[in-house]
């Protein structure tokens, strides 16, 4: 596929039902209707949105800022999702997915994001590629083993990955 531009877009109540496809065709978890339902609502489409090509959503990142429990009175940016179509792969889309969010906290990180210090999610134990991705990419460091945090899929243990934002 030639070099393409990526536009990014909100995710609402009138194309969430996209995301759900999205999710199906890249992850062995099904998220349960409360999940999109959450989605729907965000008011910051700078830390859920989809990425468009040609006008087709072909990706989409899903994360939400929570409270750190190891820093009381912090918080962190938590991915929740980041999938790209599988023929859209290898083009650079999750990689602007993640950096629209990083350059999102940069801008804000004096402002509504000042508490953040951290940005962080959970990989399967297998997912060699995701380990690959964020690490190299992005800085993102291998922390803690989590046994059993996955119900329904096998291996069913994860790792914990976070990047240091200050």
């Amino acid at each position: 596929m030639p070099h393409f531009s990526i536009d990014f877009g909100m995710i609402n109540a009138d194309n969430v039902e996209q995301l759900k496809k999205i999710n199906q065709a890249c992850f062995p978890v099904t998220y349960n209707a409360s999940f999109y339902e959450d989605m729907a609502k965000k008011p910051d489409e700078n830390l859920c949105k989809f990425a468009y090509w040609n006008g087709f959503a072909v990706g989409a990142i899903c994360t939400r800022v929570e409270p750190n429990p190891d820093r009381p009175g912090r918080h962190r940016i938590y991915i929740m999702t980041l999938g790209v179509l599988a023929a859209y792969r290898n083009y650079g889309i999750g990689s602007k997915l993640v950096a629209s969010v990083l350059d999102h906290f940069e801008s804000q990180k004096d402002g509504s994001l000042y508490t953040v210090d951290e940005i962080m999610l959970h990989v399967q134990t297998s997912n060699e590629d995701a380990m690959k991705f964020y690490g190299e990419k992005f800085g993102f460091a291998r922390g803690e083993l989590v046994e059993n945090y996955y119900k329904r899929i096998d291996p069913p243990h994860c790792y914990i990955l976070r990047k240091k934002l200050r």
